[in-house]
């Protein structure tokens, strides 16, 4: 991972992308640095992720709740203030919202 010098992140500026979910939609806000994603994320209610994700990820709920599934059948719930942490291929899991949520999610190589 390269270093990064200091810079302050104004999120009304960075674009928003749009993906669609089995239901609902997702909205990104990327940053990307060699080694290194940070995404702001909004879920509209009734969302329902398109796949299963194997890679490694730091979820933070800043606002909302939303449910993360395993694919082992697992279920976990996490509202606003809650986070999750996993590496990369040990827990395939997918977001489900019924409600709506905004989310922080860092990854990078240092998840492998």
């Amino acid at each position: 991972m390269s270093k990064i010098s200091f810079q302050v992140i104004n999120w009304d500026q960075i674009t928003k992308t749009q993906h669609a979910g089995t239901t609902g939609m997702a909205f990104w806000q990327t940053l990307q640095f060699a080694g290194l994603r940070i995404r702001m994320v909004a879920y509209t209610p009734g969302y329902l992720a398109d796949h299963w994700c194997g890679k490694g990820h730091i979820v933070h709920c800043l606002e909302g709740d939303f449910v993360s599934e395993l694919e082992n059948g697992e279920a976990f719930s996490l509202t606003a203030g809650m986070t999750y942490i996993v590496s990369d291929h040990l827990s395939s899991h997918r977001s489900v919202s019924k409600n709506g949520v905004r989310l922080l999610i860092i990854d990078g190589d240092f998840l492998k």
